[in-house]
């Protein structure tokens, strides 16, 4: 194929990643909207490049008039904090099969990592993209993995791609090395996981907080109530350097019933 054909060729492919990235952002941003927890931290998306294709496809001895038989040319990447969240991201993928996506298959890299230390979930999709001369199924790849598994696997890939494949022997065996050293700290934090959840939760809820009481202080100063607003600011510069969230709170409470007092004699 020539540039033109192969950028004809990738345009589905480019539509479902930015898709795709956009489902699991929206699932991410539902839930904290909801004040749950979310299992996804963050998501990624890449179209695999044309070079990596043609070697992938020869590997698998998959014709150049077949490429859509390339699982991975798509690929979406979901980063979760706990080893626990993946099997949670895993069913999310499942629920929607047979709605907006089709699962094909999956692979577990986590209970059964590879010889090289590799850790992460995959599954293969079938996804449905509307272009401009119709519904068009492709492939895709999701792999599910936490921060670590992560970490481990891009350093995985910049010395496959360093090495050509063909990493020294002494090398892998310090990759195998790490890779369970990469597990041990996701086991580590699976224990002390509810505490972190807590922390969390804690600083997200302050946050807001934080977020409604200054909204409410400008709301203050555009409607002309310098005097209320500036008071208030004060207020809050002297509670923030507490950290007392229950005067937060309070403070919120005294803003938003002011601003309420306000709108009633405009």
């Amino acid at each position: 194929m020539d540039d033109r054909s192969w950028e004809e060729f990738l345009i589905p492919y480019e539509q479902a990643v930015e898709e795709l990235k956009v489902k699991f952002r929206g699932i991410r941003k539902e839930l904290k909207k909801r004040n749950e927890y979310s299992p996804i931290e963050f998501v990624t998306g890449r179209i695999k490049k044309i070079s990596s294709i043609l070697e992938k496809a020869n590997k698998l001895g998959i014709p150049l008039d077949r490429l859509e038989e390339v699982e991975d040319i798509t690929g979406i990447r979901i980063m979760c904090q706990f080893v626990q969240d993946i099997d949670r991201v895993a069913e999310l993928v499942r629920q929607r099969s047979g709605k907006d996506m089709t699962l094909v298959y999956e692979k577990d890299y986590i209970k059964n990592e590879k010889p090289s230390g590799y850790r992460s979930h995959h599954i293969i999709i079938k996804y449905p993209v509307h272009t401009s001369q119709g519904e068009k199924e492709i492939l895709a790849e999701i792999q599910i993995r936490t921060l670590a598994m992560n970490f481990w696997a891009t350093i995985e890939h910049s010395l496959n791609y360093k090495y050509e494949g063909n990493i020294p022997e002494d090398i892998r065996e310090r990759l195998r090395t790490t890779a369970e050293a990469a597990y041990l700290l996701d086991t580590e934090m699976s224990e002390i996981r509810d505490e972190i959840r807590d922390a969390q939760q804690m600083f997200e809820y302050k946050s807001n907080i934080v977020s409604r009481i200054l909204q409410g202080i400008q709301n203050l100063y555009q409607r002309g109530f310098v005097v209320e607003a500036t008071e208030f600011q004060n207020e809050f510069r002297q509670m923030r350097a507490r950290g007392d969230v229950s005067e937060l709170r309070q403070l919120s409470r005294t803003i938003r019933a002011k601003i309420q007092e306000v709108r009633t004699r405009e």
